[in-house]
């Protein structure tokens, strides 16, 4: 509507523009009428772009010089002494009273339809206008003001709509990601807990072997992380559910994993799968050469930038000692700011692929980075950013 108004002052500037230049051209008065409604148009459309809405105080500035003032100085001062001579100026307020329509409430807007009809029927009366083109003139002004109303009513009824549509198509789809997301918890515990506690219960089990005791310490772990991450209230993002396949797989083979998820950006999907499986690699190295059964995970948005660490406390190794034989590639910066290259025995994993090839490589051909810090004796961190 403010387009639509703005608009429908042009087309009444042009036609006050044709007459002037034609008929009124000698005289003063005329042209800074015309400069004045100029004016007055370029601050309500200037207001307009800075609010993103007609201002009212504008628009009533411009009522009260533009519609009810301006006839009366044309009548005045500029020799408008016929209806034709005085038309244009009337003209202006068929806009100035749609541009009210859009801007006041409807109290506001009554008052000054009525002020703008009580004046340009004064003055037409001036000129001794014909009966027919007064009323002509007065029905335009007040249905310009009525249109504009009801369109802008409209509008914005349909407005209202659309967006408690948008409201309720949010909620019913944050309604089947919390069922979808029950179902798969319902599914994992099925297949988990509850499968051990079942055989525990019917006898089928010893529950005092260190294996039962241990895939019991698993399930723990996974049944904490699960009640973490209900009390985050969010749904699980997707990279999330990346990473929790990871860490379950690794704990499937006997490493346990203490794992945190603090508010993880949304990353794309492929990116969630490379990052999910650096990760993997990560713990497989953990449980095959660290010489420690236990390893943490942190997960972690920093300025929206995925941040993955995997960490341990095992023995460690000196990322400074191979030998160009050794290196299948860098994996992170040393202390001295160069590549770190892991040797040998810490490069290997269960499917023979090193560190550098299967955690570095992967995050790099994504657009991320992969960093290793290690000492003799003081574990070994893997950090892994995305991106880069």
């Amino acid at each position: 509507m403010v387009i639509a108004t703005a608009l429908y002052r042009g087309s009444h500037l042009v036609a006050g523009g044709v007459v002037v230049a034609q008929h009124q051209r000698d005289r003063l008065f005329p042209w800074l009428a015309l400069s004045a409604a100029i004016a007055s148009t370029a601050l309500i459309w200037f207001m307009a772009a800075r609010h993103r809405r007609l201002v009212p105080w504008a628009v009533g500035l411009d009522v009260l010089v533009i519609g009810c003032l301006l006839p009366f100085g044309a009548y005045a001062w500029g020799g408008a002494r016929t209806q034709e001579s005085v038309a244009w100026v009337m003209l202006l307020g068929g806009s100035a009273s749609a541009m009210a329509a859009v801007a006041f409430g409807v109290r506001l807007l009554a008052v000054a339809v009525a002020l703008l009809v009580a004046t340009h029927l004064a003055g037409y009366l001036m000129v001794a206008a014909d009966a027919a083109v007064t009323g002509a003139h007065l029905n335009a002004l007040v249905f310009s003001a009525v249109v504009s109303w009801v369109l802008t009513w409209y509008l914005c009824r349909q407005g209202e709509q659309v967006d408690s549509a948008n409201r309720r198509a949010l909620a019913a789809e944050a309604q089947r990601a919390r069922f979808a997301e029950r179902v798969a918890h319902h599914n994992a515990l099925h297949d988990t807990v509850l499968a051990t506690l079942t055989a525990i219960a019917r006898g089928g089990v010893d529950a005092n072997t260190s294996m039962m005791r241990e895939r019991c310490a698993r399930e723990a772990a996974y049944l904490r992380r699960l009640v973490e991450q209900a009390d985050d209230r969010e749904p699980a993002s997707e990279v999330r559910a990346a990473l929790e396949e990871s860490v379950r797989a690794a704990e499937a083979l006997g490493l346990r994993v203490t794992a945190r998820y603090h508010e993880p950006p949304a990353v794309p999907g492929e990116i969630a799968l490379a990052m999910a499986r650096a990760t993997t690699e990560a713990l497989n190295n953990v449980r095959c050469h660290a010489g420690t059964g236990h390893a943490f995970l942190t997960a972690a948005g920093d300025s929206g930038r995925l941040i993955v660490t995997v960490v341990d406390r095992g023995r460690g190794f000196d990322t400074g000692s191979a030998g160009p034989d050794d290196a299948g590639g860098p994996a992170g910066p040393t202390a001295s700011g160069g590549p770190a290259v892991l040797p040998g025995p810490a490069r290997q994993t269960t499917g023979g692929v090193g560190l550098d090839r299967s955690v570095y490589a992967r995050m790099r051909g994504v657009g991320g980075r992969a960093f290793v810090d290690s000492a003799p004796g003081e574990g070994v961190r893997v950090e892994l950013r995305w991106p880069g």
